[in-house]
């Protein structure tokens, strides 16, 4: 027997022992501790999912648009998705995600630890699945789903809040419209204002304070209307206005004031398009932000509802999340940024329609905007559909033959059969683990 095959045998052999030996652990712990365990284990690859999958949200209009390179993007949305979940995430998370399933699936503390993990594992077998085809979904719409198959496992079609779950459904148009039409009408703007005059670099300087005090606008409300950060400061719904006026108008004048800075040195180019690339990776940065601090909770959620249904065997509407659980769903979704972003990336960014900085920003600014008015209105939108309509809208300001309508077709086929197909799968996981746990 040759040393490769005595080494082999030998890994072989070794992995047995573990396998064997983690077996023996679980079996000999508390069923609940078992669950707890499994818990952290999807929770993480489910992490791992929602930064492969959502990380085109922020970052596939700037490396499309060539703003950044992709490594570039990987770097910097792992770095901001850590500080946005662990210190702009929410400490608390409601245990019914939305509403969807009625509250009284929890009574029995070990069928609501089955059914938590079941969600957590059909969700992020969905996105995995939806990843390796390069498809970008919501992953909140997937945890949904998943609520939703353990509802209806648990205590039929009667416990589904049907109205909230019509709302999930309406979302799927409100979300790629809403942000197709604002990402039209700025592109269209900034065509008018700034790339069809004589001096179009000049321009763009000179209206910067405009593109660049409107994201600011939306960056600082998105941060302090009406969520845990604004409550916790105080902050009422006029104040957040005045604030972010405030700030908006003073990031834009500062903005052009950095810009004007930046192209006077000597061989600076003269392309407006480089004004729109300072502005973009801004606004790219912040979608990044925002995405650690809101989708955080698709994974830490359900694993907060095991973790207390551990430790005190009940729960209330709202469960409290510890800081390091959030900072794990935040490395989690880091790493998955790193090794699995790239292929949602390039779906959004190159196969939609081809993007230029101008276009990327509007893209990305539209995005956020229709994340800032649906939520703040109550209705349910997904990132991942706005980000998709925002490069739409681009696509048909120049033209409907611009637009891949081939894959906007299979991209939206993957948005439709994302609740079904989760409910059903969490249905199927939820009574495997009820028969063996």
């Amino acid at each position: 027997m040759s040393r490769t095959q005595r080494l082999a045998k030998k890994t072989v052999f070794v992995q047995a022992l573990n396998s064997t030996l983690t077996l023996t652990w679980l079996m000999l712990m508390p069923i609940e501790y078992v669950i707890l365990a499994l818990g952290f284990i999807v929770c993480f690859h489910m992490s791992w999912n929602i930064g492969a999958n959502d990380v085109a949200n922020s970052m596939a209009p700037a490396v499309g648009a060539k703003a950044i390179t992709l490594r570039q993007a990987v770097i910097i949305a792992g770095i901001l998705v850590i500080i946005g979940a662990t210190f702009i995430g929410s400490h608390v998370t409601d245990t019914i995600r939305g509403g969807i399933v009625s509250p009284h699936v929890l009574e029995d503390s070990r069928i609501a630890m089955i059914g938590a993990l079941s969600a957590l594992m059909s969700a992020s077998l969905w996105i995995s699945f939806a990843t390796w085809k390069s498809m970008p979904i919501s992953t909140t719409h997937s945890i949904v789903g998943s609520m939703v198959g353990f509802g209806i496992a648990t205590g039929g079609f009667g416990v589904i809040n049907w109205g909230g779950l019509s709302a999930v459904v309406g979302s799927w148009i409100i979300s790629p419209v809403f942000s197709m039409a604002i990402a039209f009408i700025m592109f269209k703007t900034i065509v008018k204002f700034v790339l069809s005059r004589y001096d179009p670099f000049s321009d763009a300087l000179r209206f910067s304070p405009v593109f660049i005090g409107l994201a600011v606008f939306v960056v600082v409300m998105s941060f302090l209307f009406k969520t845990p950060m604004g409550t916790a400061m105080a902050v009422g719904e006029i104040t957040a206005l005045l604030v972010a006026s405030v700030i908006g108008v003073a990031g834009g004048f500062g903005g052009r004031n950095l810009l004007r800075r930046h192209f006077s040195k000597p061989g600076a180019s003269r392309d407006p398009e480089m004004v729109f690339r300072m502005i973009q990776i801004g606004t790219s940065c912040y979608v990044a932000l925002a995405l650690g601090a809101n989708d955080v909770a698709n994974a830490i959620g359900p694993l907060a509802l095991i973790y207390s249904l551990a430790r005190a065997g009940e729960v209330a509407a709202q469960v409290p999340v510890p800081y390091y659980l959030l900072l794990y769903g935040g490395v989690g979704i880091a790493i998955g940024i790193a090794m699995g972003g790239a292929k949602v990336i390039r779906t959004v960014g190159e196969r939609i329609t081809i993007l230029t900085n101008t276009r990327g920003y509007a893209v990305t600014f539209a995005a956020a905007t229709t994340v800032l008015l649906a939520s703040k209105l109550g209705l349910p939108v997904s990132t991942s559909h706005a980000a998709v309509g925002g490069v739409m809208g681009i696509g048909l300001a120049r033209g409907m033959e611009s637009v891949n309508f081939g894959i906007v077709s299979k991209i939206m086929l993957y948005w439709v059969l994302t609740v079904p197909v989760a409910a059903i799968t969490s249905m199927i996981i939820f009574k495997f683990l009820e028969l063996i746990l």
